[in-house]
């Protein structure tokens, strides 16, 4: 693996007006690469496999955008919030809508995947970044402090760790957004899919949630066993997969599996996982780590977070979070390898 020494390294790249540094973790069997902007994962590997596992790009500019939710940790309320609007004991919250001028994602043009997080620790087994919102940034209420550690815990395991508090009440959902691809290809070609989800929510043409639902048996959406994704399958994925109505110690909730065998499992305290195939994503420009194009179904987004649009969904579970109070959400990304 050709990456830099372990440790930190400041970038040429801005964030915030400050510079954009790269953290390096590395416990022997797993190599992680972190941008302190959007506390993105940036590239991670695995000894003796010759390519990226998450797909993204060397070059931290990309990250200003096409790739702007690559890796990051989106919030603080990750996916769509219809309206760009909510209510909270009373009073309407207006949102950043930064999608089609109608809809706020992933927190607004302004969420925290595009702030510059501070290195709070850093090791070479582990890293926790920082990050404070005050009151009324993206018209989310609450001064929040959030803290999201990365730890190489086992051969072949990364746990990410969000730990986030308010003053007041408020509404809190991150979700890890990196997408993966196991073979180091173009497309998600030759990858299965298990998720251990008995309801999926439905969706409209602008991919908002509808309210239902719905049970995947009987569906185009039943993953319950393992199914191939990518180019030429159906359905087109931009969807919640509920896994609970309460969040909980980690359960794992999903296999994705390359063609040459290699497997992903991940493992949430999370109520849902969204799941995005990138079926529509243009790269433009931007190259991943091998130098190639990043084009259409190029990785997974495997998102665990809470159900979308849940402020304004009283029979979500919500993800609401009273004032002097504090919430954890944990992923653990474990791979296995073939034989």
């Amino acid at each position: 693996m050709t990456q830099p020494t372990v440790g930190v390294t400041a970038l040429p790249q801005s964030c915030d007006g400050r510079p954009v540094q790269r953290v390096i973790l590395d416990n022997g069997s797993i190599r992680v690469a972190l941008l302190t902007r959007g506390a993105i994962l940036q590239d991670l590997r695995l000894a003796g496999v010759p390519h990226a596992l998450t797909v993204g790009s060397p070059d931290a500019s990309a990250y200003q955008d096409p790739l702007r939710y690559f890796g990051a940790i989106v919030g603080p309320v990750a996916n769509r919030i219809a309206g760009g609007r909510a209510r909270l004991d009373g009073i309407e919250h207006q949102f950043d809508r930064n999608e089609g001028g109608t809809t706020t994602l992933h927190g607004g043009a302004d969420g925290t995947h595009a702030r510059n997080w501070e290195i709070d620790v850093a090791r070479a087994d582990r890293a926790t970044l920082t990050l404070a919102l005050p009151d009324g940034t993206g018209g989310f209420p609450g001064n929040r402090t959030i803290a999201a550690q990365y730890a190489l815990t086992g051969p072949d395991t990364l746990e990410l760790t969000v730990m986030a508090a308010t003053d007041a009440a408020t509404w809190i959902n991150f979700a890890p957004h990196g997408l993966w691809n196991l073979d180091g290809t173009p497309d998600l070609s030759g990858h299965t899919l298990r998720i251990a989800s008995d309801y999926y929510l439905p969706v409209d043409e602008t991919a908002l949630v509808t309210g239902a639902v719905a049970k995947v048996a009987g569906s185009a959406f039943d993953f319950r066993d393992p199914r191939p994704i990518g180019p030429g399958t159906l359905p087109v994925l931009d969807h919640n997969f509920c896994l609970s109505r309460v969040r909980r110690a980690p359960v794992e909730v999903l296999t994705l599996t390359g063609a040459g065998g290699l497997a992903l499992h991940v493992s949430t305290s999370e109520p849902g996982v969204q799941i995005y195939d990138a079926a529509g994503f243009d790269g433009g420009a931007a190259r991943d780590h091998a130098g190639s194009p990043i084009g259409p179904g190029c990785g997974l987004a495997i998102e665990p977070q809470g159900w979308p649009d849940a402020p304004n969904r009283p029979g979500f579970p919500s993800v609401r979070v009273e004032g002097g109070t504090a919430v954890r959400q944990i992923t653990r990304w474990r791979f296995s390898r073939p034989g």
